[in-house]
């Protein structure tokens, strides 16, 4: 049974770190890797580089998987292995085994949606992975700096005469989404941001009642609703009050 990727997936083993994707990998000139099929926007988490045969129990997902084809016998075969293991694309270097990718896997990998780039002979396996080190630091470093400017921003909002909905406020701002803090019976006493569909407003409801002030209950929970990503926090001070945040993306930095 052959295998479809769905390209919104993320390993649940990924690491939880800034999302760097394909297409910044591919920007690095230097490095001179060329996309043959597939999307540029899926996320990687790391490089590994195999020339087994069968990949699949070497990998958790999430991988650029970097091979030159030594024991490629089935291509197909090969990518459909690549797909189910969960890797989030696929190098192939050519040279010294292929002078060219082959056509084989290329269809193979365009069928599955697999993203498929061609390392130059001039590339060692070891310069792409550098590279993509290098771009998760910057991410890391970048996503750094914004959760500290989001805490200024709101420590700044709770010092202000109407500290609720100005906190709700920069929040809202901050993630690109909606605010909402629930009271002890569930019900909304203050939003900001973007109004988000009824769907979504009502699972985000639900999920408030989970963490509400039950004892021994969840700190937060999180879910889907209305195409957004859910999350509700119980806030401390034993009033039972639960923070609710809707957004279209949910990165590392946003739960801090």
């Amino acid at each position: 049974m052959s295998a479809v990727r769905d390209a919104s997936r993320e390993p649940s083993s990924t690491p939880p770190v800034p999302r760097v994707t394909l297409a910044a990998l591919l920007a690095r000139r230097e490095l001179g890797l060329r996309l043959l099929t597939g999307p540029d926007d899926v996320a990687l988490h790391w490089v590994h580089t195999s020339e087994m045969e069968d990949p699949y129990p070497y990998l958790l997902g999430g991988e650029l998987l970097m091979t030159a084809g030594v024991q490629l016998r089935d291509p197909a075969r090969y990518a459909e292995r690549v797909v189910e293991a969960g890797a989030a694309a696929l190098g192939f270097g050519v040279t010294p085994v292929y002078d060219t990718v082959p056509a084989e896997l290329v269809a193979a990998c365009a069928r599955l949606g697999l993203p498929l780039i061609e390392v130059p002979p001039g590339t060692p396996f070891t310069a792409v992975a550098r590279a993509l080190w290098r771009l998760m630091a910057e991410a890391r470093l970048h996503e750094l700096r914004r959760v500290t400017e989001a805490q200024q921003s709101l420590a700044a909002a709770a010092a202000r005469p109407a500290p609720v909905p100005a906190v709700l406020g920069a929040l809202a701002s901050r993630l690109g989404g909606r605010a909402v803090l629930f009271g002890a019976d569930g019900t909304e006493s203050a939003s900001a941001g973007r109004g988000v569909p009824p769907e979504a407003a009502r699972a985000l409801a639900d999920l408030a009642g989970v963490v509400g002030p039950r004892p021994g209950g969840p700190a937060s929970a999180s879910g889907e609703g209305g195409g957004l990503r859910l999350a509700a926090y119980a806030l401390g001070g034993g009033d039972g009050l639960v923070l609710g945040v809707a957004t279209e993306r949910r990165d590392p930095g946003d739960h801090t």
